[in-house]
């Protein structure tokens, strides 16, 4: 689990929140405001969602959980593994790499190790695999760019609550003391829209743009561990070659 996730929202919200507490504020009685939440959350998911291809709707829910448990990804265990599959395959030939393409996890190489056992030409696997990968890739960024878009419309649809908010107020100014009180409230809106942007929305979008750029880097050094297993390459000039991706 990513807890870094986790402990920088709960690290913002206690912050801004034991600030205002301390400046004297009753978060209880102030800002505690469940339709101004409806507004500011419901209004800038519809606006992402308006935005959003229907295909893609799946895949932000799928790509949404790596935010809390990331991929696993250790390039330097790939490695070796593909070193093992160059050895097998100068020793037994492409079809030796058969057993291993059944047993292998990563469902990307596994797919790699079949096509070195069907025999395909190196450039043909290459050509491939870059596709799916730029596939993959394309998704992943159309969910970064989803949470990032809502940071952007957060903001204006919280003016929106507080502009709701305050023809409400208006519309009866029989009450001094209650119209100070109801401006006050108008602009929880605004609060939770300008949180929600930058200790959600923002960071979110942020985060999982990271990760799709390291899990394509991780695929694409899949790919050219296969294709120079498909060239003949000695194990030990693809095992330098491929150190180069670890950091």
């Amino acid at each position: 689990m990513d807890i870094l996730t986790v402990v920088g929202m709960v690290f913002g919200f206690v912050a801004v929140f034991g600030g205002y507490i301390g400046e004297g504020g009753d978060p209880l009685s102030v800002l505690w405001h469940p339709w101004a939440w409806l507004i500011v959350l419901g209004g800038s998911i519809g606006c992402g969602l308006i935005g959003l291809p229907l295909a893609h709707g799946r895949h932000v829910l799928k790509t949404t959980s790596k935010l809390f448990v990331p991929p696993k990804l250790n390039p330097g265990e790939m490695i070796d593994k593909m070193v093992d599959w160059a050895q097998i395959a100068r020793r037994e030939g492409l079809l030796g790499l058969e057993g291993v393409s059944e047993t292998e996890d990563n469902s990307f190489a596994r797919k790699g190790l079949r096509m070195l056992v069907d025999g395909r030409e190196p450039e043909s696997i290459r050509k491939i695999m870059e596709i799916e990968l730029e596939t993959h890739e394309n998704l992943d960024v159309a969910a970064s760019k989803f949470y990032s878009e809502l940071g952007g419309y957060a903001p204006t649809i919280g003016i929106i609550g507080a502009v709701l908010a305050l023809i409400v107020v208006m519309g009866d100014l029989s009450d001094p003391n209650q119209v100070g009180q109801g401006i006050a409230t108008a602009f929880c809106a605004t609060v939770y829209a300008l949180l929600s942007a930058n200790l959600i929305f923002l960071p979110w979008g942020v985060k999982l743009k990271i990760l799709a750029e390291e899990e394509a880097q991780f695929r694409f050094m899949i790919v050219e561990g296969v294709v120079l297993i498909a060239s003949g390459e000695n194990p030990r000039n693809l095992e330098d070659q491929l150190r180069s991706y670890e950091t």
